[in-house]
């Protein structure tokens, strides 16, 4: 029921408690865990995959200069080493990690690849360099290596090939070096 117009009672505002009088609070923000450990996931994944791809470079680092690092190791490797590298692909920059720092004495066989060279344009031939087995004979830091080298091609329809026994001797710098190579017969 409505009380009477202007009367006292209209004019008062209503009575409430004081929870009533309040404007009612927002709602309380809903709990996020679910993106906090989402996030957490996120960087662990993310630490993990950085770790193994660090992993991964310096594997990557350390397989590829065992594989680049000329092999020094004994005398006849580095005498092997040197002939392949000089005779065979021909690449003195690859050849020099194989000699002796500070004045080998390399001239003959210098010499011996100029030959080649000249007798291939000469003759429109690839001339095929091989070996034989390489003898050591040493002690210490200084060691001798000996073996045969062969020269061959076909000409003409006809294979020919020369041989020469040379002797390297080579001499322990930061691994085997070969310093001197000369032919003995």
């Amino acid at each position: 029921m409505q009380p009477p117009a202007g009367s006292q009672v209209s004019r008062v505002p209503a009575q409430r408690t004081p929870s009533e009088q309040l404007p009612p609070a927002p709602p309380a923000p809903a709990p996020q865990p679910r993106r906090r450990r989402l996030r957490t996931v996120l960087t662990v994944v993310g630490g993990v995959l950085a770790l193994l791809c660090l992993g991964g470079v310096a594997t990557g680092y350390v397989l590829y200069n065992r594989a680049a690092a000329p092999d020094r190791s004994a005398p006849d490797v580095v005498v092997d080493n040197y002939l392949r590298a000089f005779l065979v692909d021909r690449n003195d920059a690859r050849a020099d990690l194989y000699t002796c720092e500070g004045g080998a004495q390399l001239e003959p066989l210098r010499a011996l690849r100029a030959d080649l060279l000249a007798r291939e344009q000469q003759l429109d031939v690839s001339i095929l360099v091989s070996w034989g087995s390489l003898e050591v004979d040493g002690q210490g830091d200084n060691a001798s290596v000996v073996t045969v080298i062969r020269r061959s091609a076909t000409v003409d329809g006809t294979q020919q090939s020369l041989t020469d026994t040379w002797q390297f001797d080579v001499r322990k710098q930061e691994g085997w070096r070969v310093c001197s190579g000369v032919k003995v017969s």
